[in-house]
């Protein structure tokens, strides 16, 4: 340990902290509604001594490094007074709870009530402002029953949240919100309430320019639009966190523990120790990592490899924790528990990969902190501008409140949400889920694509590709008694052959020889199936040698088949190439894109399955960890990548990528980290992806564009009193409306890929 200081915090606690050791501190952050408060959270944090710090607003998780001995609760107090709520946390652990699922369930109750209200409210509003003949007896009370329950408890959650950053000497979007929709309710109850109601005006246009300035389905619509662009934009978070929570559900809860005396004791795995010994039997998850001290099984790594085929492991052989026993009983001594263990560091990898793409912020959060002081200063401006000029306090009022009504993002709270929802919409059609729209933005400069092998370009299923047969054999009895041999076994290869010939003979007196083969006795006949060592073992023909060389270059695994004691065929099992595999990558090219074989199989079954599909680059045996630094390096090189993959694997991978796609067919992992979705197992749609994904893009930024512009040339228009109350709505409608439509034209999107 380093020596110790005491440090005088922010908040005047001494706090003891070491100057040479520091920690690396994880706190989980809840009540950031968009980047800005993670920006404001991780300010203040930086500000403590020696502290640096790092607000992940996806994952809602800080990053901090701090002196060893500073205590949690005073970094929870930091973020607390920044506006947020924390609490500490393992690094390295992924959340199983989603609070942005329960958030999205609490904002569609808010606005379901909303909505049913805002309908009869606006058209009470504008009937009664109107056309003054058609209000009643209570007609105030009417109105104002129907507004209170929207604009109070619909619109709560951005009054909270004005109200704590107001006690923080601090503003966000929710201030200008909620300031806008409680000045509009205060006004229209002050209209709806004065004694004077008489509307002089002739003709349309004149009544209704002197109508009552009735503010509340303004308000009630603020207040729907923005609990639906929220709502939205929480389903999107829910969706973008569970990759952690997929990986945490994966792994392992309990263990089952082997004592000195033999007996066994079920653990949960947290107890786990390094040397601890523990059983694993079969369908089970290794919880750890270790070493095989007893037992021989085939453990299925895809999850953690890449790699088509189970491995079989032996007293000797390392495991991975997190991958699965398909047969046979595993002892095995724990060496990696808990954060060291390599299923730790996948979450790790993923967690870190998306707290690179949460830096970039969507552009309304980008320009809040100077959008929202500026058009109170307006406001304010405005409301003393007219006072001056002799104006009367109704008539400053009415245009300070016009500036704040007009400013408030209503299109703006529509720009993301609904393009997303339009172009998710058509991508189902076409086999494509949209899952966000940060990492869309470089869809429009992608450059390299990058795949999978095994379950994307290959259908991740293992075949037989050929059988040869030794002069006076027949290759159908050849592979007829293989398949009868191999019906008894569990291994990948051989479920494969007896798949390819389901009529076969029963096998009598069958042995397994790990590591080589199997055999037995069929029809009286002793047979053998396994690797070419073992049955060349009595010399082979040239015809088998030549069969072997063959298969073996196109990356194909080889078995040899002998009868009573001599080699009479040659079975090659391969892993197919999708057919839609090739078109997608020459549609690729012709577009001027890159492509990329990035695998963790080996060089020449890589190499094999590249040359079929026309993809020129291959990197091969590489690991999970391995697949993020080529991405990033490809990306040092100036290259904007987008990853297709299928397998856990390839999740972090595909949360590293500028734009991750995943094969829909894979597994929650990989589908919960991309981006992009291809629901159907056709590769085609990955140019139509890239096309649609690019497509939606331009359109949020369409959407952002007008609803920024149409808040700066409405503002000076309403400072200057020219809006009335109504036509301030319907202007508010008109570009909510413009927003709606220009988003639906993602409806007409083809799905015939353009060539650039």
């Amino acid at each position: 340990m380093g020596t110790t200081t005491s440090t005088q915090t922010p908040a005047g606690t001494d706090v003891p902290v070491a100057t040479l050791d520091r920690a690396r501190v994880q706190l989980d952050v809840s009540g950031m509604s968009c980047a800005s408060c993670a920006a404001r959270v991780q300010t203040a944090l930086n500000k403590l001594p020696e502290v640096r710090a790092s607000v992940n607003f996806g994952t809602r998780v800080a990053t901090i490094e701090a002196p060893a001995g500073i205590d949690d609760t005073v970094l929870c107090d930091v973020v607390r007074k920044a506006g947020c709520d924390a609490s500490p946390r393992e690094a390295g652990t992924a959340r199983i709870d989603d609070p942005d699922a329960d958030h999205a369930r609490s904002l569609m109750l808010r606005l379901a009530v909303a909505a049913v209200l805002f309908v009869p409210l606006a058209d009470l509003s504008v009937m009664f402002a109107v056309v003054p003949s058609t209000r009643f007896t209570g007609w105030q009370w009417v109105l104002t029953a129907l507004a209170a329950p929207v604009v109070l408890w619909a619109a709560w959650p951005f009054h909270r949240k004005a109200l704590r950053m107001a006690r923080h000497g601090g503003a966000s979007m929710e201030t200008l919100i909620s300031v806008g929709i409680l000045s509009a309710s205060v006004w229209s109850l002050y209209t709806v309430f004065s004694s004077d109601h008489t509307v002089t005006a002739t003709g349309i246009w004149q009544a209704l320019v002197g109508s009552d300035a009735i503010y509340f389905e303004v308000a009630a619509g603020v207040t729907v639009f923005v609990l639906a662009g929220r709502y939205f934009e929480a389903r999107a978070k829910s969706k973008a966190g569970s990759a952690l929570r997929a990986l945490a559900e994966l792994s392992a809860k309990d263990v089952t523990l082997l004592l000195a005396d033999g007996s066994e004791l079920v653990i949960p795995t947290d107890e786990l120790a390094e040397q601890h010994r523990f059983v694993v039997r079969p369908g089970q998850t290794i919880a750890a990592d270790g070493l095989v001290v007893e037992g021989s099984a085939a453990v299925d790594m895809s999850a953690m490899t890449g790699e088509a085929k189970p491995q079989r492991v032996h007293p000797g052989d390392q495991v991975i924790g997190g991958t699965i026993v398909l047969d046979g009983r595993l002892v095995v001594e724990a060496a990696a528990v808990g954060a060291d263990t390599r299923f730790a560091g996948m979450v790790r990898l993923v967690e870190e990969a998306q707290a690179q793409k949460a830096d970039a912020q969507r552009l309304a959060d980008r320009v809040s902190a100077v959008f929202v002081p500026c058009v109170f200063v307006i406001a304010a401006l405005t409301a003393v501008g007219w006072l001056l000029a002799g104006g009367g306090a109704n008539q400053a009022v009415s245009a300070a409140l016009a500036v704040l009504v007009i400013a408030c993002p209503c299109a703006l709270g529509l720009a993301t949400p609904t393009a997303m929802m339009v172009a998710s919409g058509r991508g189902a059609q076409l086999g494509i889920f949209l899952k966000g729209h940060r990492a869309l933005e470089a869809t429009r400069a992608v450059d390299t694509v990058v795949f999978d092998k095994t379950g994307t370009l290959t259908t991740g299923r293992l075949t037989v590709s050929a059988v040869t047969a030794e002069q006076g054999w027949d290759g159908e009895e050849v592979l007829a008694l293989a398949a009868a041999v191999e019906a008894a076994s569990e291994h990948a290869v051989a479920l494969a052959i007896s798949a390819s010939a389901p009529r076969h003979a029963e096998v009598e007196d069958f042995r397994s020889t790990p590591g080589r083969g199997v055999s037995g006795v069929v029809g009286g006949r002793a047979v053998r199936v396994g690797k070419p060592a073992w049955i060349a073992s009595s010399g082979l023909s040239p015809t088998l040698t030549a069969a072997r060389r063959t298969a073996e270059s196109r990356g194909e695994t080889v078995v040899f088949v002998e009868v009573d004691g001599q080699p009479c065929g040659a079975v090659a099992v391969s892993d197919t190439v999708k057919d839609s595999a090739a078109d997608a990558v020459a549609t690729l090219h012709a577009r001027g894109l890159r492509t990329v074989l990035l695998t963790g199989d080996n060089a020449a079954s890589a190499g094999a399955v590249a040359a079929r599909v026309g993809i020129d680059e291959v990197i091969a045996d590489v690991l999970p960890d391995g697949k993020v630094d080529v991405i990033e390096q490809l990306r040092e090189q100036g290259r904007v990548v987008a990853m297709v993959g299928d397998g856990i694997n390839d999740g972090p991978a595909l949360a590293c990528a500028d734009l991750g796609m995943a094969i829909g067919r894979g597994t929650d992992v990989a589908i919960s980290a991309a981006d992009v979705v291809l629901v159907r197992d056709d590769l085609t749609t990955v140019p139509v992806a890239l096309g649609l994904a690019a497509a939606t893009m331009r359109t949020i930024k369409v959407n952002l564009v007008w609803a920024f512009g149409y808040n700066v040339a409405a503002i000076p228009i309403a400072a200057a009193g020219l809006l009335n109350p109504l036509i301030a709505g319907a202007a508010m409608a008109f570009s909510s409306f413009f927003v709606v439509s220009n988003s639906l034209r993602l409806r007409n999107f083809s799905s015939v890929p353009h060539h650039r």
